[in-house]
């Protein structure tokens, strides 16, 4: 594989630079608050929103909180079990939540009922119904298009009773934030790696950008190391890369 790669190709034929191909289906769940369901090459993973109130962080009174778990269903990969998350499915919602918060996507400080006793409280589950490599990209896209198509209950405070007004209203969403995972293998970074390509990676790298190309979130992943201009690399291949799916995104959840 490396030898190939070293020729700019790759297995399944696409360029070093090549996302598989992308299918976003939304409000699929018809009890969420908002959904979709992302089908990145054969990987698969569906997304729910699920909005109630509670008391906000204590470090954030002015502010509602957000929420991002996911499990790897055991029918999803060979490798997975029953049982609760393991530090995979921890890191993967971790690494998504905060390309979503830091990014800003959702105003949280429009999600304030009573400043330091109620907020709205955003619950984003994701289930990986298919394992077949960049779980972190398919992830992300399933969660930023079911927070884009969420309409939650809106709800009014009295004084120190807060009702549920029986409307609509849409998540209070200002920025779509997009993930680009990246694989060196060897000396070649590959965009949106396969499991195959996964299973024989130096190092990988997720970049988080916003709607402005500002890079927002990162992670790094496995033993392997990225020069200064391998980093600067993949940063200009995940804005660019960014550009390109955002306008995906908006258009499957708009």
């Amino acid at each position: 594989m490396v030898e190939l790669l070293a020729k700019g190709k790759r297995v399944d034929g696409r360029s070093q630079d090549e996302m598989r191909a992308l299918k976003i289906e939304t409000r699929l769940i018809e009890k969420a608050n908002g959904s979709a369901k992302v089908s990145l090459g054969n990987t698969q993973v569906i997304a729910g929103v699920k909005v109630a109130t509670g008391t906000p962080f204590a470090d954030t009174p002015d502010k509602g909180v957000l929420m991002v778990n996911a499990e790897v269903l055991p029918l999803a990969s060979p490798y997975a079990e029953a049982g609760p998350p393991d530090e995979n499915a921890i890191e993967l919602a971790r690494v998504v939540d905060r390309g979503v918060r830091e990014s800003e996507m959702v105003d949280l400080s429009k999600l304030v009922l009573i400043a330091g006793k109620s907020v709205y409280t955003v619950f984003v589950d994701v289930n990986i119904l298919n394992v077949d490599g960049n779980l972190f990209d398919a992830t992300s896209y399933a969660v930023v298009s079911a927070l884009r198509t969420a309409k939650i209950p809106k709800f009014e405070a009295d004084g120190d009773k807060v009702t549920n007004t029986g409307k609509l209203m849409p998540l209070p969403v200002q920025k779509t934030p997009v993930s680009v995972t990246m694989a060196r293998i060897g000396s070649v970074i590959v965009v949106d790696p396969t499991a195959e390509e996964e299973a024989v990676m130096d190092a990988r790298i997720t970049l988080t950008t916003d709607d402005d190309d500002n890079i927002c979130a990162g992670q790094k992943g496995e033993p392997g190391t990225f020069t200064p201009a391998q980093v600067m690399e993949a940063a200009e291949k995940a804005i660019r890369k960014g550009r390109e799916l955002r306008s995906v995104i908006k258009e499957a959840s708009g």
